[in-house]
């Protein structure tokens, strides 16, 4: 399963590129799946529309439709989920999606980003290099 972080390590070549892209290749040839979370694309279209402006954000929404991933929809299981996890971590909204789609599919969280040490022991997760602030 894949971050926000994630993407936007694979889409910038940032430090961990190269693991996201292996992953995505094993996805493509149908040896594993890939999950990301609806609001994971809500994550990437606002910040690359602050960023980069319009046309760059629909463009990488296009490019994130366009990888063997599989976009999971909201449902009441992974509200109920997310919002337990937003009840008894410190955790942004999108993040408690992302978890609770995690734990609901039994996947490893590739990230990078530190929000989710609030949530490690009930995520499985693979972190790629932080950012240096």
């Amino acid at each position: 399963m894949l971050d926000t972080t994630a993407i936007f390590s694979y889409i910038e070549e940032e430090a961990g590129s190269d693991t996201v892209e292996d992953l995505l290749i094993c996805a493509t040839k149908g040896e594993i799946d890939i999950y990301i979370a609806f609001i994971t694309l809500t994550e990437i279209f606002y910040i690359s529309l602050q960023e980069q402006g319009e046309k760059e954000a629909r463009q990488r929404i296009e490019l994130v439709r366009s990888l063997s991933v599989k976009i999971e929809e909201s449902c009441d299981e992974l509200n109920m989920t997310a919002g337990r996890l937003k009840a008894h971590q410190r955790i942004s909204l999108a993040d408690s999606y992302i978890a609770a789609l995690s734990q609901l599919r039994d996947a490893i969280l590739v990230h990078k980003d530190p929000e989710f040490e609030h949530v490690a022991p009930a995520i499985k997760e693979q972190r790629l290099p932080y950012k240096n602030a």
